[in-house]
């Protein structure tokens, strides 16, 4: 009895353009998202590893063909595939934690460092999820031009006259005092009495060396 001829298992074909070298046809190629995402399958099927190469390229290339339409079908069943799996994942570890506890602590934190990871990463996909089932509503406000002092305000009502300009204000407090009344605080002239009180007039200069009597 004859062995039974295995049957080759196809290729991957490379479409080339005008006049592109044959390297640089195989580069771009090989860089195509489906094609890795297939050999990363592939490499992680596990019993299923004898998959056909080409056809889980198709199978992919639909998949990305379905989304650019904008259905997410396909989106949300793996979304809570890979939760419910994140969650599997955090039980296993959390169990295997517990049965450390006590003797090996070591052994321990490290499983629960596990389980906490995939509990984060289970919740962190159920609010993917629920970002793709309920989008958030964009509003657009429009921004107010706050500035500090006065403002002119038109409202986008045009007037009939035209509109003068601001006038800036004066701040009192930061007059210099000397300038009050156009004077100044100390001058070196003698000053005239003033009326409330005419009896007091300015002193006239006192000669000490001839006054002795005082």
């Amino acid at each position: 009895m004859s062995k039974a001829r295995k049957a080759k298992k196809p290729y991957l074909t490379a479409a080339s353009r005008p006049g592109e070298p044959d390297q640089q046809t195989l580069a771009r190629s090989a860089l195509q998202p489906t094609l890795l995402a297939t050999l990363t399958v592939q490499a992680y099927s596990g019993e299923l590893h004898d998959l056909d190469l080409v056809s889980l390229m198709d199978g992919l290339g639909e998949q990305v063909a379905v989304a650019k339409t904008g259905d997410v079908t396909r989106a949300e069943a793996m979304l809570v595939a890979q939760a419910h799996s994140l969650d599997a994942v955090f039980h296993a570890c959390a169990r295997r934690a517990a049965g450390n506890m006590g003797q090996f602590v070591k052994l321990a934190d490290t499983y629960l460092r596990l389980a906490l990871k995939a509990q984060s990463q289970c919740r962190t996909t159920w609010e993917t999820l629920a970002l793709i089932k309920n989008p958030p509503q964009v509003a657009f406000v429009k921004q107010a031009n706050i500035a500090h002092g006065p403002q002119q305000v038109n409202n986008g009502v045009q007037a009939d006259h035209p509109v003068s300009p601001g006038r800036e204000t004066e701040n009192e407090p930061s007059k210099l005092l000397e300038a009050t009344h156009g004077e100044r605080l100390d001058t070196p002239t003698t000053g005239t009495a003033g009326r409330t009180d005419t009896q007091l007039e300015a002193v006239g200069a006192i000669n000490r060396a001839k006054d002795t009597g005082r």
